[in-house]
């Protein structure tokens, strides 16, 4: 096989992640389909996981930040009754106990200390990095670290269906959450322990689960030609839609392309941030931010139309 001639290619793609890979592993592949010179994931999902995974290619990468930031949405199958090493089913089982014979009501009381504002420890088997390496290293070599609790917001948690020794979670929340760590504390919290049995991501921030493509799909478009490929990226922007829109004049876009700040005449709050467009093309040109009534360059995108005019 030769070697790859990536290419210089913009946007956001919905990966529906299968089981067994890693975010890294998913975000290669689907790089290597479109030889994207540049590309980024938005937020691990373990190999355990499936479900929604924002790739983000080229210029999308400026703002892969935010769908970090933003809130997730997942459904959960949790196995009561058995602790586990890693807290879900890969691990080697710590101890079995018998699962108590609850009500709906009693349920329902149990799980209201989940919803709103909760605090977390993460769990040793998580991505999360101590001293350069990810907590999951020690982990396995029998090391535990110490970890600071987090403050996260569960906006909602709904038990889609039950079993004698199974819950099978709705749940979206803020960023950081560690859905694990939740079974595991629902299943302390009912007194015979659990771990999380699966863990599908519905969606990411507003992204609709409807335009998720899986690997295969991304590479029978690419048989078909990457002109067809190429159909299935979604702008940069939709990154940052929850972000107020400005349209630009084309002197107002080629001023703040070149770095010059422009008076804000729109009002809008110190520190905001804005998407800014090209009036008539309609362009993306990045994010703007409001200082001291007037708007700055904060992320742009490569604009080579407007800055050689």
């Amino acid at each position: 096989m030769g070697k790859t001639q990536w290419r210089t290619i913009d946007g956001v793609v919905l990966l529906n992640k299968p089981l067994g890979l890693s975010s890294n592993q998913a975000l290669q592949k689907v790089r290597r389909v479109f030889r994207a010179a540049k590309a980024g994931h938005t937020g691990a999902l373990d190999p355990l996981a499936t479900g929604m995974l924002p790739l983000c290619l080229g210029e999308a990468t400026k703002f892969s930040q935010f769908l970090l930031d933003a809130d997730k949405r997942y459904i959960t199958c949790i196995e009561l009754g058995i602790r586990t090493t890693t807290g879900d089913k890969e691990g080697d089982i710590l101890t079995t106990d018998t699962v108590p014979q609850l009500s709906d009501s009693e349920l329902e009381t149990v799980l209201q200390a989940f919803r709103g504002e909760i605090e977390q420890v993460p769990p040793m088997y998580s991505a999360l990095k101590h001293e350069g390496k990810p907590l999951y290293e020690y982990a396995r070599q029998g090391i535990t670290i110490e970890r600071k609790r987090r403050t996260v917001t569960i906006s909602n948690l709904t038990v889609l269906e039950r079993t004698d020794n199974t819950l099978t979670l709705d749940i979206s929340c803020s960023k950081g959450t560690y859905i694990r760590t939740i079974g595991e504390d629902i299943g302390e919290a009912l007194g015979c322990g659990a771990h999380l049995k699966s863990l599908h991501r519905v969606s990411t921030a507003d992204y609709d689960p409807a335009d998720m493509l899986t690997l295969e799909q991304f590479e029978a478009f690419a048989e078909q030609g990457e002109d067809v490929l190429d159909q299935q990226l979604m702008g940069a922007d939709t990154a940052v839609l929850h972000l107020p829109r400005v349209v630009m004049t084309l002197q107002e876009s080629s001023d703040i392309v070149f770095g010059r700040l422009l008076h804000d005449t729109r009002g809008y709050s110190e520190g905001q941030l804005l998407r800014l467009y090209v009036e008539k093309s309609d362009a993306f040109l990045g994010l703007g931010e409001v200082k001291k009534g007037k708007i700055k360059p904060h992320r742009l995108v490569n604009t080579s139309e407007l800055t050689h005019k």
